[in-house]
């Protein structure tokens, strides 16, 4: 089984609002990744609108050939939006206004009745839910009972290892929780803080199905380009498998 990659581009519209323009345009990115092999385009409408904005959803959803995974909190009007556009899948992650970027898993057991309810609310418009979690297995236990049938585990812990110790500990943790999720029959996805140099221990996980990353591959086409960065990180990725 091949690990499919998901092309995260809120950075794009980062960089667009920055200026508050029309430049660089998301859904060129969106023509751009899947061109260059992307299995799917990732982007997250925040409750504050600081990179993705509607109009870009909307029309995200009209042009992407492969998949749409939608990130998304659970706040009742990104729900509604969410059901009307109707993404292939949402991914139903934390959001703090003041923070930088997800600082973590989405903590399913505090949240329980709420994302229960988003969970069957999503799929009834046929969309597919994941939660963005943790790796960790009560969480990965209650992510099951929701109904939710798919599970991204949070990789910023490995990423952001301070030296090789640490890495190596929380990618045996990463081996253990995926399997795991793959035993309760979910689907398992990875994601948050990847880079090229680190990328590839992950990608070699067999019950880990999909990467999502962005902010490496957004920062690395800076300087070769952004159809050169995907196929580089493609090329990691698919090297393992």
């Amino acid at each position: 089984m091949k690990t499919r990659l998901g092309v995260n581009i809120d950075h794009i519209a980062t960089l667009r609002q920055a200026r508050r323009e029309f430049d660089p345009d998301p859904l060129l990115a969106v023509k751009i990744a899947e061109k260059a092999g992307a299995d799917g385009i990732v982007a997250h409408l925040r409750e504050d609108r600081r990179h993705i904005n509607d109009r870009d959803i909307k029309a995200i959803k009209r042009l992407v050939k492969t998949h749409f995974n939608l990130e998304m909190s659970l706040n009742p009007q990104i729900i509604r939006i969410a059901c009307t556009v109707r993404p292939d899948m949402a991914t139903l992650v934390p959001e703090r206004r003041q923070e930088i970027t997800t600082e973590g898993g989405l903590d399913v057991i505090r949240h329980f009745s709420r994302i229960q309810q988003a969970v069957k609310k999503l799929q009834s418009r046929g969309i597919v839910v994941s939660l963005f979690i943790d790796p960790e297995r009560t969480q990965i236990l209650k992510a099951k009972e929701s109904g939710a049938t798919v599970i991204e585990l949070h990789t910023g812990k490995y990423a952001h290892g301070s030296n090789k110790t640490k890495k190596h500990a929380e990618l045996k943790k990463l081996k253990t929780m995926a399997a795991y999720g793959r035993s309760l029959g979910l689907s398992v996805s990875a994601g948050h803080g990847l880079k090229y140099h680190d990328t590839k221990p992950v990608a070699k996980l067999k019950d880990i199905e999909e990467l999502n990353i962005g902010h490496s591959i957004i920062s690395r086409a800076v300087f070769t380009g952004l159809e050169s960065a995907i196929r580089e990180m493609r090329a990691i990725i698919r090297s393992v498998k």
